[in-house]
């Protein structure tokens, strides 16, 4: 499995930084992917689904660690290459 497209797009909030779109091999899109601010710093957050009880479900996510960490590694390198971008503007 490789990502062969990411898409950012910053918002300006206090812990929500972007969405983002993520495609794999050329043929799978996840949406909503979402890059947050944490106490310890940045992560990914899975697209999710609010559930009757109130808790929230991921409706795509990764399978293990290894993919996670792909993931995520592209994710905020794309994220601040694309404020390195709007610096620059």
């Amino acid at each position: 499995m490789e990502v062969t497209e990411v898409k950012v797009f910053t918002v300006d909030e206090e812990r929500l930084k972007a969405y983002v779109t993520v495609t794999f091999d050329n043929a799978f899109i996840v949406r909503d992917v979402k890059v947050i601010r944490g106490n310890t710093g940045l992560f990914v957050a899975m697209p999710s689904r609010k559930r009757k009880d109130g808790s929230f479900r991921d409706i795509a996510h990764p399978l293990n660690n290894e993919a996670r960490e792909m993931i995520e590694g592209v994710i905020l390198k794309e994220y601040e290459n694309e404020l390195t971008r709007k610096t620059i503007q």
